[in-house]
């Protein structure tokens, strides 16, 4: 796959939009799965509830965990990118976010490789970067399509804040990767949110040497 036919302009480096990244039999499968897990495996936040896979990211290292082979498929296929470099993805966190739901303004940090891949299930969403300043100036709207992946590298990933705005309507009409969407949207359009789950995989390059089974 030529990532350069995905890149999205006009804005700063660096951001790749793949629609339809995944079927729609994948994203039922995946749905699937993510409910099935016993109810101890959810994490429960204040504005969402999550899994980790792979293990916990730490400063001091994170302790491997064995991705389950549902899961494993789609690192598999993100790694074959080659968007880490000599690395592989190694990490899976799964959000779930309700209508109405978000995430604050925040970067996630050196406890990962300086690249973010999120495949969106179940609904849309638009993710928003911000000015790491007081005034949070905006910088852009992504619309991140059902089933579609979104790679962050680069001044996007260390120097702009990102969230997803606690709102059940999104206007889409100034996202920045209109053009790069599977659908054309008409001005001022307003997508309705469902239940949106993410699939965040990235690489966590400090990692201890035990493993838990």
């Amino acid at each position: 796959m030529d990532l350069s036919n995905f890149l999205v302009p006009n804005i700063p480096p660096t951001i790749y939009y793949i629609p339809n990244f995944i079927t729609a039999e994948e994203e039922g499968l995946i749905l699937k799965n993510v409910y099935s897990v016993p109810k101890p495996k959810w994490t429960c936040l204040s504005n969402r509830r999550l899994q980790d896979y792979g293990g916990v990211p730490h400063e001091k290292g994170m302790i491997p965990e064995k991705i389950p082979l549902w899961l494993q498929q789609y690192v598999d296929k993100i790694s074959s990118l080659n968007i880490f470099e000599d690395k592989k993805p190694n990490h899976v966190l799964v959000n779930e976010y309700l209508p109405g739901q978000g995430i604050m303004p925040h970067s996630d940090g050196p406890l990962f490789y300086p690249t973010v891949t999120t495949i969106s299930c179940g609904s849309h969403a638009v993710l928003e970067f911000s000015e790491n300043t007081e005034k949070r100036d905006k910088i852009c709207d992504l619309l991140l399509e059902q089933r579609s992946l979104i790679i962050v590298k680069d001044d996007m990933y260390k120097t702009y804040l990102h969230s997803i705005s606690e709102v059940a309507l999104d206007d889409v009409s100034g996202c920045a990767n209109l053009d790069n969407c599977m659908t054309s949207y008409s001005l001022n359009e307003k997508l309705k949110r469902g239940t949106r789950v993410s699939l965040t995989i990235r690489n966590v390059p400090k990692v201890l040497k035990i493993k838990l089974f």
